[in-house]
């Protein structure tokens, strides 16, 4: 392992994120919040410079040669690292103890959305955009961004645009990895200046544009309003959050595909129709469940849930923003979900776990890899009866290798421990099961809300401070598919090899 190497350029990356914070300066001076305020910002980025400077100190004369060992510590120590950094505004205001800044900053820049914030509209505007800038930075990719603009990465960039890449196979769009994360940057830059505008039109004001667009496309869902999307009560509104929402948790590649002239891409893609198909028929369900369509039960169930006789187009409404906000892993809100029937509720929580497309800034198992291991489990159901059948695994017509099959599997059965355990531990902790259980589904699928006490009209305020430090590994292991952060667990990880 090289360490200064590692330290060096983890440096680098804190400095660039302390410089950031001076977009709160500016919004603090428009808003006129004092000189106490400007104050404590200047503090957090003076500090974050300070350890910036002093890990590029320790890091001085290293080698730019970065091998895999390397380029997995960088991402992997470079999250934790930028999230204490981009915590230090919360805790420099005196607005969050260590422990809640840290938790608030994970779940930013991992574009969770889970917060311990109360009184969200109190909050100082500065703090409220630095909340929702870190969404946009880390949707697409803190590593990506400093691979697009930092020309001395050269080969290396490429371990560590693969070690932060979402999904199992990331594509590449060009010979040069450097092209490949500027060409997503300007897709992902384009994508924010035309949904700020529409938001802007729509009625909201040039700062909550650009939150709720922030959110929207890193698929984060922090919001300046203490009532998310549902307090502008606009069918305008949440239709422009729908689609955007929507082209987030989509592969960014096809978009790339698209612009080079081949129109059709997503409609070839089976990960996009297949991702599209269950936003569709989820939708459908859950707009007839809210319509007071369900099974009947007897009337001193337990299961009894009060019928909430939705009209069709409010509950298609509802049930479309909700749908599309769980399963891109947004975690917006129009209607509190915890008064909806218990299978809409239920549907909501299996959602959860499908996430978005490969490639795209949505959390959560993502769609191909639900694609994949359906069509294991089908090829060895044939086995059992047609034993000599050899039959390859295909996507897109092109033949799945067994080496990203085995890679998918060992992700799922890594993803299922993590899960049983933190659920385990919460529990522990003194949490209902519901809660505890939707606590560590939203954390590691990048989600936000969960349901019961960690609601989306709840917080997570009220979770022990261990369980605020677990639940905020959980972010990062699920922003980072697992591995990047579970290697560092491995002490043959950091030995010399």
């Amino acid at each position: 392992m090289n360490y200064r190497l590692v330290a060096k350029y983890l440096g680098h990356f804190t400095i660039a994120i302390s410089g950031m914070m001076i977009v709160s300066v500016l919004w603090a001076l428009y808003y006129m919040e004092g000189w106490q305020s400007l104050f404590d910002i200047m503090q957090a980025i003076v500090l974050g410079l300070a350890i910036g400077g002093l890990l590029t100190f320790l890091g001085r004369n290293a080698s730019n040669q970065l091998f895999q060992r390397e380029a997995l510590a960088l991402v992997g120590l470079g999250w934790l690292l930028i999230a204490a950094i981009g915590a230090l505004p919360y805790w420099t205001t005196g607005l969050l103890d260590p422990v809640d800044a840290y938790f608030e900053s994970m779940s930013g820049f991992t574009t969770t959305g889970s917060t311990v914030l109360v009184d969200i509209e109190a909050t100082p505007k500065s703090i409220l955009f630095w909340r929702s800038f870190t969404h946009w930075l880390g949707g697409m990719g803190i590593i990506v961004l400093f691979i697009a603009v930092l020309p001395y990465l050269g080969a290396g960039g490429k371990q560590l645009f693969r070690s932060e890449s979402p999904g199992p196979d990331p594509r590449g769009l060009s010979p040069r990895i450097k092209d490949t994360a500027s060409i997503l940057w300007k897709i992902y830059l384009g994508l924010t200046l035309i949904q700020t505008a529409l938001l802007f039109t729509a009625g909201m004001s040039l700062f909550n544009a650009l939150c709720h667009t922030f959110g929207t496309l890193a698929t984060g869902g922090f919001s300046p309003r203490a009532e998310s999307i549902g307090s502008y009560n606009s069918s305008f509104i949440d239709g422009i959050i729908i689609v955007f929402m929507i082209l987030a948790g989509t592969n960014f590649s096809l978009y790339f595909v698209m612009l080079r002239g081949n129109w059709k891409a997503l409609f070839q893609d089976t990960e996009w129709r297949v991702y599209v198909g269950i936003l569709l028929a989820a939708t459908i369900l859950i707009t007839v469940n809210l319509m007071g369509i369900q099974a009947p039960t007897a009337p001193d169930s337990a299961a009894q849930t009060p019928s909430l006789d939705y009209g069709w187009m409010h509950a298609f409404r509802m049930a479309s923003f909700q749908v599309v906000s769980i399963m891109t892993t947004t975690g917006y809100s129009t209607d509190n979900s915890e008064i909806w029937p218990l299978f809409s509720r239920a549907l909501l929580v299996v959602l959860m776990f499908v996430g978005g497309c490969a490639g795209s800034t949505g959390g959560g198992l993502k769609v191909v890899r639900f694609i994949i291991l359906l069509k294991l489990a089908h090829n060895q159901l044939q086995r059992t009866f047609r034993p000599k059948t050899v039959r390859p695994l295909r996507i897109n017509g092109q033949v799945v290798g067994t080496e990203v099959q085995k890679t998918v599997l060992n992700f799922f059965v890594l993803y299922m421990m993590i899960f049983a355990f933190g659920t385990l531990y919460m529990s522990f902790l003194g949490l209902p099961l519901q809660t505890a259980f939707t606590s560590v589904a939203a954390t590691l699928n990048n989600i936000g809300p969960g349901l019961e006490h960690v609601g989306a009209v709840e917080n997570f305020a009220f979770i022990p401070a261990s369980g605020k430090i677990f639940l905020s590994l959980c972010m990062a292991m699920g922003r980072l598919e697992l591995f990047s952060i579970c290697v560092l667990f491995i002490p043959s990880f950091w030995k010399h090899s």
